[in-house]
């Protein structure tokens, strides 16, 4: 059974049966098959209609073709006009500035130099342009002139460089530069030789160190600020055009002779090791402190000064500027440095060890000035040159300090000293070793630097001991050339002493330390008790009872001069004379003799009554009376203890010999 719904599109009526119902949809069949090719009927129309059109389009396609073409050639015709007028118009440019600036060039820059190097620079770049344009069939003659016109305008510009730098460069006064130096640095007098010696500097290096008030330098002025602007301009016109050595060779010879003669009017000498070889000390360490003073003064305030004009002259031309710069200061570099080479090279001695110590100070502080004005690949070989003179100062230094040590342990002056004072070795190495200690923190680097980063202080207390050692063992030979041994010991102990109360008075008691003092305080102490000894030991033999009492069966009786006692007076008269006699001679002959320390000739002298005038009391007290009884008794008891005391107290002044008292 078929079945219909209302979504088939055929009304189904079931009284109408099924012929009715195929009827009506062969009707809509037919319908739809009419309007198909009435479609079918317009789409051909249509599509003849469009084919008609596009045969037609075609045609005047065709037709059209040539007049597009024509006015496609004739746009691009156009357009190819402008740019040739266009590059006409820049080439004829180009042409009317080469002739314009032909006449400022040749006119040159004196008058107007700025307008100079405006031209300059319209030059450059119409021969740039050309260069660029070498198509252009007139460009090499147009080329050609313009390049032989900017070499001219290059020879004047050399010329007006020239010309400028040698105008404005003067040697700078010795007193221009003292007065740019801080003031506790500035001679007393204008005269380069009196820059003062070797302990002054010193100080100012310490002023220096510390950064104390007016301690600043002042760069100098070696070309006006003003001029400045107009040498960098022209310096760099002319690296643009290719003649940047050429304004090197003009900088170079102008700024490196105006160096040159400054340094000699502040007092600069090329000296070699030979004629330094030739000098008297005198006059050599006179040349050493000034070169001290020469060295800071170059450093700080010429080299100083020309890196800062170099710069600017030559800024934004950095190897060209560092080339200059190099280039300008090599010979007084040299100049200055070879000096410093001549003394480290030269004959060693020990008075040569501050002023070689003073060198490797200065050179040590200038060092990182040095690095930063002489930065640089050119600058490179001097600043090698400074690091070297630097080492070689302090390897000297440490070679002479270590001469020194030797030189004393051998020293083998005969240089008599009759009153056993000091003796001139003693004083001159106390007064060096003292010296040495102004220079501590120096001599600390300079033992660090040497010994490969050791502990510098104790290296530096162990060289100070046995220059100590050795001094002691030289005074111990030249003490036995004495024939009195009192004198010998008084000789020790006077020297020894000396020692020690230097040593507490200085820095180098904390070097040394306090053991080392005590042991020498001890050391003086057995000296002093030796001489008392050996000097006076004998004389009291005199005073002693042993001896007087005489000897027989018959036993004393007024007939031998004997007392009740027992007493022999003609013995007891024998000892005063014998006690007279030697302390007559000892006075005299220890009255020439010489301590120096007023505390210890204090201490002696009354060491040496301790022993004699108790003893003397004691023997005139007991024995006075019976020589006071006799006869004459003034010519046994001559002296009485008060007589002594004074006496004694004249010992040790290193007076001329007195008379005998009568």
């Amino acid at each position: 059974m078929c079945r219909f719904s209302e979504g088939c599109g055929v009304n189904f009526f079931p009284e109408m049966g099924v012929p009715l119902a195929m009827e009506s949809l062969a009707q809509r069949a037919q319908m739809m098959r009419e309007s198909l090719l009435k479609s079918e009927k317009n789409t051909e129309k249509i599509v003849s209609i469009l084919g008609s059109f596009d045969h037609r389009l075609s045609t005047l396609e065709t037709a059209m073709r040539p007049t597009q073409v024509r006015t496609h050639a004739i746009r691009k015709a156009h357009e190819n006009i402008d740019k040739t007028l266009k590059a006409a118009d820049v080439i004829l440019t180009q042409f009317d500035i080469s002739r314009q600036v032909e006449a400022k060039i040749m006119k040159g820059p004196m008058e107007d130099l700025e307008s100079y190097l405006a031209a300059v620079d319209q030059l450059h770049d119409n021969v740039e342009f050309f260069n660029c344009n070498k198509s252009f069939k007139s460009s090499d003659g147009v080329l050609t002139n313009a390049n032989s016109l900017l070499a001219k305008a290059m020879l004047k510009l050399e010329e007006e460089f020239k010309q400028l730098l040698s105008a404005y460069s003067k040697v700078v006064e010795p007193e221009r530069l003292f007065e740019c130096l801080p003031n506790s640095l500035r001679p007393s007098t204008g005269s380069p030789g009196n820059l003062g010696d070797h302990s002054v500097k010193k100080n100012h290096t310490e002023q220096i160190a510390k950064g104390t008030e007016g301690s600043a330098y002042t760069l100098p002025t070696l070309i006006p600020p003003r001029i400045i602007p107009q040498l960098h301009d022209l310096a760099q016109r002319m690296e643009e055009a290719g003649h940047g050595q050429q304004c090197l060779k003009i900088y170079r010879d102008t700024r490196a002779s105006v160096l040159e003669q400054s340094l000699r009017k502040l007092g600069v000498e090329k000296l070699s090791k030979d004629d330094v070889q030739k000098m008297q000390w005198e006059v050599l360490e006179g040349k050493i402190g000034n070169w001290i003073h020469f060295m800071r003064i170059a450093v700080k305030l010429l080299f100083a000064g020309e890196r800062k004009v170099c710069d600017q002259i030559f800024e934004d031309l950095d190897p060209l500027k560092d080339q200059c710069f190099a280039e300008v200061t090599t010979n007084s570099v040299i100049m200055l440095l070879s000096f410093g080479e001549a003394i480290a090279k030269s004959k060693r001695s020990p008075e040569k060890l501050f002023v070689l110590l003073d060198m490797y100070e200065t050179m040590r502080e200038l060092l990182p000035e040095i690095e930063a004005i002489f930065g640089g690949k050119a600058s490179a070989e001097m600043r090698e040159a400074a690091l070297s003179l630097t080492k070689r100062l302090a390897q000297t230094a440490q070679d002479t300090f270590g001469d020194f040590e030797e030189a004393v342990e051998k020293d083998a002056t005969k240089t008599s000293i009759l009153d056993g004072t000091v003796h001139p070795l003693t004083s001159y190495v106390i007064n060096y070793v003292k010296f040495l200690f102004d220079y501590q923190s120096t001599l600390k680097q300079l033992f660090q630097e040497n010994e490969n980063g050791g502990q510098s202080n104790s290296q530096l207390a162990a060289a100070t001991m046995r220059i100590m050692s050795a001094l002691q063992t030289n005074l111990d030979g030249k003490s036995k050339q004495y024939k009195d041994p009192a004198l010998t010991q008084l000789f020790l102990m006077n020297n020894i002493h000396y020692m020690v109360r230097s040593v507490r008075r200085s820095e180098a008691k904390d070097l040394l330390g306090d053991d080392w003092v005590q042991r020498h305080r001890r050391i003086v102490q057995q000296h002093a008790n030796q001489y008392r000894r050996i000097a006076w030991g004998k004389i009291l033999q005199a005073l002693t009872v042993q001896g007087l009492t005489s000897s027989g069966s018959g036993g004393p009786g007024p007939a031998d001069g004997s007392t009740s006692s027992g007493v022999s007076r003609a013995l007891l008269k024998e000892r005063f004379r014998a006690f007279n006699v030697q302390f007559e001679e000892l006075h005299q002959r220890q009255i020439q003799w010489t301590v120096p320390d007023n505390e210890l000739r204090e201490s002696l002298r009354l060491a040496v009554a301790e022993i004699i005038l108790p003893a003397y009391r004691s023997f005139i007290k007991r024995f006075g009376s019976l020589i006071d009884t006799g006869k004459n008794p003034q010519k046994y008891i001559k002296y009485t203890p008060e007589d002594l005391e004074r006496m004694l107290s004249e010992l040790f002044e290193g007076k001329p010999r007195a008379e005998p008292r009568r």
